[in-house]
């Protein structure tokens, strides 16, 4: 852990938001918020295993009943997204010495450190006479006795969950100098039923599970989903009549569009960075290729041309180019190509199998699935190939997806039962360090997760 410290001066200015909660509109969300701060009190996420920063997160009272649930709530949420991060050790509320009456004056930096915290959260929660919730939060450098960040959300009052999940960014953005990913959602294959008859539906969630809904009822089979640039619209792959057809789903209308009744096989498709175009594999006699199709002509362009298998390709950030599977070379391997298909680069060679390539929102890294001596792994390389890491291993992991700021995975693990019939399909989250595994808990199994933006 780095930690440096410096001078601080509070001053606050005004922007604004307007905001998505989970599947429904909301009201606009006013933000006034302090300038950054010149305080330096900073986790360095870049070394190997981190030391979790003690951090004290107060409740944020209300003037009322209803105001103070509120603020206990949010109090919950912040300090569960901060230390599902690994970077954060919330200190338990009974070892607080100071009181949150007189915490709204100033804090008492000596008791705080006295209890270990090197940074401190406190808000409080208000209903303004319009209706709308004012909920309030300000992050102190204990060590150096300033304010590093103060932010005021006005919102609807049952959004409060999302203000939580936007304070949690603000902090680890804050302390970290990374931008956070807890204002996001996870959409993801539901399993249910035995293994000859599996169910799968298209299921949505916030990062942390909460706020579930069921996006497809069952009927048909699901597979491959994936967000569009602007987390409103999904991707994905569904048996209708037992064809395989490409859909985009809005999930704030529920309105449902077919890109194509194509021929052949069409599976792991995927958005390009600006939304205008989506990669796929089509398998036609016997032979999968990589496709472009363009949303607005409909115009599917052919990307790469070869004998082999070659598929579940992804674009790097900027669109430049094209990570994908293949076995051209004798067996499953990671390549790299330029958007039009051209420059054909092989980046794998570290032995074993390779599959599902995902490229890192940052452009750094591309995450893999891995299979070697009957286990598989959840890895990261350079997409020169260079800097391989394996960071999860299993009877089977698979399917890596990022979140939006390039320093958490998320993917599926099979726990397999002794005869069979009631193996278990869970999602993990992991970071870069390797050193943070979590199960992201879901009403029913679950596989292929795949991680939004931050929300607009």
């Amino acid at each position: 852990m780095t930690i440096k410290t410096n001078a601080s001066k509070r001053y606050w200015v005004t922007r604004s938001l307007a905001g998505l909660c989970a599947l429904a509109v909301v009201a606009g969300l006013a933000v006034v918020t302090s300038a950054p701060a010149h305080a330096e009190l900073r986790i360095d996420i870049t070394r190997g295993e981190v030391k979790p920063m003690p951090i004290a997160i107060t409740r944020f009272p209300g003037e009322g009943v209803s105001e103070t649930e509120v603020g206990q709530n949010i109090t919950s949420v912040i300090s569960n997204d901060l230390a599902r991060s690994g970077l954060f050790a919330p200190i338990d509320e009974k070892a607080f010495i100071q009181s949150a009456s007189s915490l709204a004056v100033n804090p008492n930096f000596a008791e705080w450190r006295a209890i270990n915290a090197q940074a401190l959260v406190n808000g409080r929660v208000v209903t303004e006479p319009n209706g709308l919730l004012r909920v309030e939060f300000r992050l102190w450098d204990v060590l150096a006795e300033n304010q590093m960040a103060g932010v005021a959300y006005r919102t609807q009052p049952n959004n409060w969950r999302r203000i939580a999940h936007k304070i949690a960014d603000e902090i680890y953005k804050r302390i970290t100098g990374e931008s956070g990913y807890f204002d996001t959602r996870i959409v993801y294959v539901s399993e249910s039923g035995p293994g000859d008859k599996r169910v799968k539906r298209l299921a949505i969630m916030d990062q942390d599970g909460a706020n579930h809904r069921f996006l497809s009822d069952g009927k048909f089979l699901v597979l491959n989903p994936r967000f569009s640039p602007t987390a409103q619209e999904v991707v994905y792959m569904s048996y209708f009549n037992d064809k395989p057809r490409v859909y985009v789903l809005d999930i704030d209308t529920g309105e449902l569009e077919l890109l194509g009744d194509f021929p052949g096989m069409t599976f792991a498709p995927r958005f390009a960075p600006d939304g205008n175009s989506v990669v796929m594999s089509q398998a036609l006699d016997g032979n999968s290729e990589v496709y472009e199709l363009d949303l607005r002509t409909r115009e599917k362009r052919q990307l790469t041309r070869h004998p082999a298998v070659d598929t579940s390709p992804s674009y790097s950030p900027d669109g430049s180019r094209i990570t994908f599977n293949s076995d051209r070379s004798g067996s499953q391997q990671l390549y790299v190509m330029n958007a039009d298909g051209s420059g054909v680069q092989r980046i794998s060679f570290g032995g074993g199998l390779y599959a599902t390539p995902v490229w890192s929102p940052r452009g750094d890294l591309i995450a893999f699935t891995k299979s070697q001596g009957g286990r598989f792994y959840i890895g990261v390389m350079r997409p020169d190939g260079s800097g391989e890491r394996l960071l999860a291993e299993g009877f089977l992991v698979e399917g890596p997806t990022w979140a939006p700021n390039g320093r958490v995975l998320m993917y599926h693990r099979q726990h397999p039962s002794r005869d069979g019939t009631k193996d278990r399909y869970r999602l993990y989250s992991i970071d870069l360090t390797g050193y943070n595994e979590r199960e992201i808990v879901t009403p029913a199994d679950g596989s292929d997760p795949a991680w939004s933006p931050l929300i607009p």
